[in-house]
């Protein structure tokens, strides 16, 4: 995405709990079918597929560098340059492995009745996260994140007004039991990431966002599988 490409993009990040619904949706009919057919686990790791694949992947990426930069030891521009790194170290790959392993099987934890509500819910949660987390923090360094963080900048708190009724909205539409406290995980799930950044590089890079993103959306569906045991 070039720097046109960033500016679009941040100045409609408030609908990113939107397209993250509609992910789900696409992501959560798609087990559901597959489910007819196949053993739940296979069905969601292939659901998980199709979700990484709509997002080009590109969450996925920053959650491999963010455990490379994390496990880093040394200064904070040591971290970032390390982040920048295109080879993925053993930090990235253990941390990818067990967030993506987890993932897959929470959502064949779920059963075929509330998959698809979970996912549609689950990513729009997941999607807000990366908007609350933008409003909140501040760039590392000037890169990719600096785009989205401008954007937030103007009209700041509308926007996050605007984006956290499309959060509530969607779950009150698919999980009211326990909407409130998906809702409240998809604040705490970027706040503790935010301090772990801050003191770690100093901020919010691209790479943070895009792991928020699959830590966010791994922490959401544990909660709602938890959850839906006691509703």
């Amino acid at each position: 995405m070039d720097r046109d490409g960033f500016t679009l993009a941040a100045q409609y990040m408030v609908l990113f709990p939107l397209v993250g619904a509609l992910i789900g949706l696409l992501g959560g009919a798609f087990v559901w079918m597959l489910e007819f057919f196949l053993p739940s686990l296979i069905a969601a790791a292939l659901g998980l597929g199709i979700l990484l694949l709509v997002n080009g992947a590109q969450h996925v990426d920053g959650l491999l560098d963010f455990g490379d930069g994390i496990m880093c030891h040394g200064s904070r521009t040591k971290k970032l340059r390390v982040m920048r790194d295109p080879q993925t170290g053993p930090g990235g790959f253990t941390l990818g492995w067990i967030v993506l392993s987890a993932t897959a099987f929470a959502i064949a934890s779920l059963s075929q009745g509330v998959v698809v509500r979970a996912l549609i819910f689950s990513e729009t949660a997941a999607s807000f996260s990366m908007v609350f987390q933008t409003w909140a923090g501040k760039p590392a360094h000037r890169g990719m994140f600096s785009f989205f963080s401008a954007a937030m900048r103007s009209n700041g708190n509308a926007r996050i007004l605007a984006s956290s009724i499309i959060l509530l909205l969607v779950g009150f539409a698919t999980l009211p039991g326990i909407g409130l406290i998906v809702t409240l995980s998809a604040v705490a799930v970027p706040l503790i990431i935010l301090s772990i950044s801050n003191h770690a590089f100093g901020g919010i890079t691209g790479d943070v966002l895009g792991a928020t993103n699959e830590l966010a959306r791994l922490t959401l569906l544990l909660v709602i599988v938890a959850g839906m045991r006691w509703v």
